[in-house]
């Protein structure tokens, strides 16, 4: 087995005096997708801030690749590999589709390799490419989160963390969310995914992490957490 592309030890983060992580620890492989499920406020999204320095650890330590980044600003992670694709999206919606991905590829570790990659996220989203001089505001949510990950794509991750991908969006797209992501890993990128939807995230998920009150209660892999009693009473309602 090779050694934790992410490792995340026994890490507590606060908010004022609520604590929203405590003694959370896990790691993900070179290659592995890795889910963490929840209820709302289960301290998911926390996770993820910790991780890209937008939030700061009380204690623990976060490594990316060997190399400790505890409260590495997010500039810093990003410039070493670790993508995130934001709840919500967060496009900026006055500029175009082109003028967001541009926006993605100014990190150092991107530069030299903007024209290919541009073809690579436009060949993935023909929607994109059809509507790059568009301004993202106008774009309907599936395609918002699309540019989203198009953008994302452009820094050259080598790891990306996804936080609820499936948010507001239908159905039909929330499908192709998760085949996107699937796709992804597949082209070799690692992939943490925070989601509400359990089932499609075990589905895809190599391993999974359950998490609730701050805390990780269980851990196994996709399989194993979707044929798990407590998980399907509590988050399948099985």
């Amino acid at each position: 087995m090779s050694d934790p592309l992410l490792q995340v030890d026994a890490v507590d983060l606060y908010y004022g005096d609520a604590q929203a992580l405590s003694g959370v620890s896990l790691e993900i492989r070179t290659g592995e997708i890795v889910a963490i499920v929840g209820a709302n406020g289960a301290g998911k999204s926390s996770l993820i801030r910790a991780i890209h320095g937008i939030e700061k650890p009380a204690s623990g330590r976060i490594r990316f690749d060997g190399v400790d980044i505890t409260a590495w600003p997010s500039y810093r992670t990003c410039e070493v590999g670790v993508g995130h694709v934001a709840e919500g999206r967060q496009v900026f919606p006055n500029l175009t589709v082109l003028e967001n991905l541009e926006m993605g590829a100014t990190l150092k570790r991107a530069r030299g390799a903007e024209k290919r990659t541009l073809e690579r996220v436009f060949t993935m989203f023909p929607r994109l490419s059809e509507r790059r001089r568009q301004p993202a505001g106008t774009l309907s949510g599936g395609e918002q989160q699309m540019l989203a990950i198009g953008r994302c794509l452009m820094g050259q991750p080598r790891l990306i963390m996804f936080d609820e991908p499936s948010l507001g969006l239908a159905p039909a797209i929330v499908h192709d969310v998760f085949r996107i992501v699937r796709r992804l890993n597949e082209e070799g990128l690692t992939i943490l995914l925070v989601e509400q939807n359990v089932t499609a995230s075990l589905k895809i998920a190599h391993r999974a992490y359950v998490l609730e009150n701050g805390r990780i209660e269980l851990s196994g892999s996709g399989r194993e957490l979707l044929d798990n009693d407590r998980v399907r009473q509590a988050y399948l309602g099985l």
